[in-house]
Order: C-alpha cells, then sequence, then structure tokens
C-alpha cells in the first residue's frame, strides 16, 4: 500500500502538463537555409507538415496558420535573425484568433520561451513539449506514465535555475529558508534529485518483473519478434494481420502505441512466435525523451528478430529509415539483430505496381493482407538460421517414452501413426539443445531432415 501511495505521488499532476482545453495553433518553422544544420533528406515543407500532423494528433487543437520563416542558426537565443523576428512576430500579432505557437525545433530554454511569450502574447511550445503532451494524453500504464515523468525532470531542472536566477536578481535568491540551512535553490533540486531517484527505483522494479517475464517465455522457447519503426508507419495493423488478435485496434494518429505489448501468432509451420509492438520514432525526438524510454526499448535487445516496418507512401520515407536505423544503433543492439533485420516496405496497396529498390526489402499491405505470405516465410527462414531451430521427422516406438519427450522438450506439429507396427513419424521444431538431448537418449531413432 505504501508503494501505491508513493507512485500515485510521483505520477500526480505535472507542473509542466499542458492546460485542459483547446487550443488555436499557428505552427512556425525555422527553415535552414544552408550549413550543417540544413537536412538533404527534406524540405521546409514536409517537416511543417509533420509538426501540423503532431498538434493534429491532440485533441481540441487546431492549426490556424503555417509560417516558414529562413534562419541561418536555429540554434540562437531567438531563433530567427533581429529582421525576421521582427516579420514573425507582426505576422502572429495580426492572427488574433491564436492561443499558442508551435515553434518547431528540438527545445528552447525556459528564458527563451518566456521571452518569446511576452513578445507575441501567447503560448509557445517546442517539439520536446508538444511530444511529451502527446505521450501524456497516450499513456495508458504505469510504466509509460513513469518514463513521461522522467522525461520531464531535465526541463523542470531548467525551469528551476531560470526562477532562482529571476530571484537572484530581486535579491531574494539566496536567502535561506527558515532554520534549515539550506538556500531555496539546494532545497528545490534536491527535492528533484529525490524525485528522479524515486522514479528511477519504481522503474527498476518494473524492468525486474518484466525481466522475469521474458525468462519465462525463453523457458517455452518462443521465439521474439519486435516490430519498429517510424510513428504511424503501420506496426500495429501489421500485428493485428499477422496474429488475427482481433482486440488490437490500430489508430491512425502519432505515438498510438507507447507501451510494449506482446502478441502470439503463428510461421507457416505451426511455429508459435510472440510478435513486440514497440513506441515509434520520429526525427529530432529530443535525447532525454529516447533515454527516459530506453527501459521500454531495452525488450528489443532480447528478441531474435527484428521487423523495420516503412511508410513507402511518406515523402520522407528515407529520412524516417535514416532516423529508425539511428536510434537502433544508439542502442547499443547485439550485431547479429542488426544484420538479420527484416525490412518491410507497407502500404503498397497506395502505390502503383510497386517494386522495392532495396535489396531483400518486401512490399506488403498490411491493411489488405498483400505480401503477408511471403513476409512470414521469410520471417521463419530467418527465425531457423538465428534460433538454430530445426524442422524435422522423426520415427518414434509408440511404446516408448519417445513421443511424449517430443511433446514437452520440442513442438510437436504433426504425429502420423503406423499401427501395424507400432511406430509414428512426428514432425516436431526442436532448438539445436533439445535435438542433441534427444539423439543422446534415443540413439536408435530414425531422423529425416
Amino acid at each position: 500500500e505504501e508503494e501505491e501511495a508513493e507512485l500515485e505521488e510521483l505520477l500526480g499532476p505535472s507542473p509542466l502538463a499542458v492546460e485542459p482545453g483547446a487550443q488555436r495553433v499557428a505552427v512556425v518553422h525555422p527553415a535552414v537555409k544552408w550549413g550543417p544544420k540544413k537536412s538533404p533528406l527534406t524540405t521546409a515543407e514536409l517537416q511543417i507538415a509533420e509538426a501540423v500532423a503532431l498538434v493534429d494528433t491532440l485533441q481540441n487543437w487546431t492549426v490556424l496558420e503555417k509560417i516558414i520563416i529562413p534562419t541561418k542558426n536555429p540554434d540562437k537565443k531567438f531563433i530567427f535573425g533581429k529582421g525576421n523576428f521582427q516579420v514573425l512576430t507582426e505576422k502572429i500579432k495580426k492572427l488574433p484568433h491564436v492561443t499558442a505557437v508551435f515553434l518547431n525545433v528540438e527545445r528552447i530554454s525556459s528564458l527563451t520561451k518566456r521571452e518569446l511569450e511576452d513578445a507575441w502574447g501567447v503560448k509557445v511550445f517546442d517539439r520536446y513539449t508538444v511530444v511529451l503532451h502527446i505521450f501524456r494524453c497516450n499513456a495508458r500504464t504505469k510504466e509509460a506514465k513513469l518514463q513521461i515523468a522522467l522525461a520531464e525532470i531535465p526541463l523542470l531542472r531548467s525551469n528551476l535555475k531560470n526562477e532562482v536566477s529571476q530571484l537572484d536578481q530581486q535579491r531574494g535568491g539566496s536567502r535561506y529558508i527558515m532554520g534549515s540551512g539550506e538556500t531555496f535553490m539546494e532545497t528545490q533540486i534536491r527535492m528533484l534529485k529525490e524525485k528522479e531517484l524515486k522514479i528511477r527505483n519504481a522503474l527498476e522494479k518494473l524492468r525486474r518483473k518484466r525481466s522475469l517475464l521474458r525468462t519465462q517465455r525463453r523457458k517455452r522457447e518462443f521465439p521474439i519478434i519486435s516490430v519498429m519503426g517510424y510513428t504511424n508507419c503501420g506496426k500495429t495493423t501489421l500485428i493485428k494481420a499477422l496474429t488475427g488478435e482481433a482486440g488490437l485496434q490500430p489508430r491512425d494518429q502519432l505515438f498510438a502505441t507507447l507501451d510494449i505489448t506482446a502478441h502470439a501468432g503463428y510461421l507457416p509451420s505451426h511455429m508459435a512466435v510472440i510478435y513486440v509492438d514497440t513506441i515509434g520514432f520520429l526525427t529530432d525526438l529530443p535525447h532525454n525523451l529516447v533515454e527516459s524510454f530506453s527501459a521500454t526499448l531495452e525488450e528489443v535487445a532480447y528478441s531474435d528478430l527484428i521487423v523495420h516496418v516503412r511508410d513507402i507512401t511518406h515523402p520522407e520515407t528515407i529520412l524516417q529509415k535514416a532516423t529508425v536505423l539511428s536510434v537502433l544503433k544508439n542502442l547499443n543492439l547485439p550485431s547479429h539483430l542488426l544484420d538479420s533485420m527484416v525490412e518491410v516496405h507497407n502500404k503498397v496497396d497506395l502505390i502503383e505496381r510497386y517494386k522495392p529498390t532495396e535489396e531483400n526489402a518486401l512490399a506488403i499491405s498490411a491493411l489488405h493482407g498483400h505480401g503477408l505470405e511471403e513476409l512470414k516465410e521469410e520471417i521463419e527462414k530467418k527465425i531457423l538460421t538465428v534460433t538454430g531451430k530445426k524442422i524435422l521427422t522423426v520415427n518414434v516406438n509408440l511404446e516408448g517414452p519417445q513421443l511424449s519427450w517430443l511433446y514437452k522438450e520440442a513442438t510437436v506439429q504433426e504425429v502420423e501413426v503406423m499401427p501395424e507396427d507400432g511406430t509414428a513419424r512426428v514432425k516436431v521444431i526442436i532448438g539445436s539443445s533439445a535435438f542433441a538431448r534427444y539423439r543422446h537418449l534415443f540413439p536408435n531413432s530414425k531422423i529425416f531432415m
């Protein structure tokens, strides 16, 4: 009960939570015209389209205006040069119904945010706060909520520094709290540290629980397939198509899935596997946000195979692929997982006569079932290779213990009884170590590869 109460306190209302209610938003994109910050794989129009899609994900948020303003250096304090900042301020002031500006940059400091809000007279959000707000709206489990609370700590820390520097200017910042020997700043920093430690401990307990579940799955030798991709590429739709699980309800929106969810399915040989649905990725997703979800993403390291799903109709599909591969590399996954990855080009029903240009990529439509049998065959081939499992037929004596041993230690697919001589032909899927034990225990058993 104490643990539950502490969890409830950690998951209480966030000081950073966006106030409920409608927001009428002007989306502003700083377009880098040249230099190292300019990406060759996208355009300002596509980048602002993704920012609009993020806003559209939120209930009661509406985009009233889209503004692209050039900048040389989006990292400087006001993002734009003096002249362009003046032009932008005038544009925003002429939009009387706008209640907020979404500045499409990774993150702005709390000081810059306050000065921009003073200049424009409306709320200002960056990608970090908008994505965090989407996460808050979509978080269902305690783990997802804890990870969001952890991602908020750097923002709270940065806000605190600015608040204290303001107090210092007013000559009140360094005063001691009566009788404690601590300044206001020291007390607040200590409380934040304690909160962060509590969140990390709570996440560690959940991680251990998941590790236990993983061990149980391993004992039963179910191969695990992680389905990954850019947000809204069709991962959940594909898992629903592969497993036939009616309860899965894919949603056409960004970050619909925040939690790892596992779903059982069968491959052509009737081998049972587990498909794991994971959080989607996004270009310029702030590092702290990725890091706070690393506990969830570590599940991927324990899978036997990764299926990388791409929305091949998206104009930025190449940039999206680069984003996903970059995050996967940063997760320090075992090299065999990255080397054996299956790439899937989804939504081909929307492109006439589509053929993948990438070698070994499979064209599918998760929605209409096109190409799914070929995908299952490819998954099975890779799973047999990486897990060392074999599909074979063995001759067993029905009076002996072989059949019950095979049911216990392997996956029995078919049993063809031959009553005239009291034997049966048994088709099984069996792991390398179990196969070695079988040969040792039953040296006279006939085996057909």
